[in-house]
């Protein structure tokens, strides 16, 4: 099985990722440049006309998108799943936490003004963008609190790297801890993982915050 995932260093595409490195799968790597809309082959539009990442391709199956999807898809792969099983209370349960990060924080973390894929790059979008995640990772926060360390508990569950992309795009962006310890101690706990260790050296330097330059 040929596992190919096209990635962006600091994009969401960051979960995928580690989720690959922790279940031991083989993968390849492909960069796309999210400025230009390129990778190795060309134009990436021609492969992904969603024009972002990540996006996995498995064999010659159909390209896989959108972050929470493939997330899941990842978890099928690996031999024992760490998914829960079908229709439990707990495989439902990880089904909402996928798609609040990808609804309410995910979504709500990306500046309506921007170039390319940019984070908030000004201090008046940087405002805007945290009056909309503060309220939604305030809930975060007191889930984690009354559980933790990690979503779902102490096990480690194919939505914590999703949350990781969260609280890392938190820490590139400086915005405060102050009201969540829980979550800070939740992105201490995801950089001590060695998966996680790999792959940030791996991708090096995320993609600049600053506008580009006309």
């Amino acid at each position: 099985m040929k596992i190919t995932l096209f990635y962006a260093p600091g994009a969401s595409s960051l979960a995928p990722h580690i989720l690959l490195e922790e279940l031991g799968l083989p993968y390849h790597l492909e960069k796309v440049d999210l400025d230009e809309k390129t990778w190795s082959q060309g134009n990436y539009n021609q492969l992904n006309p969603k024009s972002y990442v990540p996006a996995l391709q498995i064999d010659d199956r159909p390209l896989l998108t959108e972050c929470a999807v493939i997330l899941e898809v990842i978890g099928t792969l690996a031999t024992p799943s760490p998914l829960p099983p079908y229709n439990t209370a707990e495989y439902w349960e990880q089904r909402v936490w996928l798609n609040y990060i990808a609804t309410e924080l995910h979504k709500n973390f990306i500046s309506p003004a921007r170039y390319g894929n940019w984070l908030p790059n000004t201090p008046e979008t940087k405002a805007q963008v945290w009056t909309r995640v503060k309220p939604r990772l305030a809930y975060v926060e007191k889930v984690l609190a009354d559980r933790g360390p990690y979503l779902l508990g102490w096990e480690f569950s194919v939505a914590d790297p999703y949350l990781f992309v969260m609280t890392n795009w938190m820490q590139r962006l400086n915005y405060s801890f102050d009201d969540f310890p829980w979550l800070k101690a939740f992105d201490a706990t995801m950089r001590e993982r060695p998966a996680v260790q790999r792959v940030l050296q791996q991708e090096g330097r995320p993609h600049s915050l600053e506008a580009k330059k006309d």
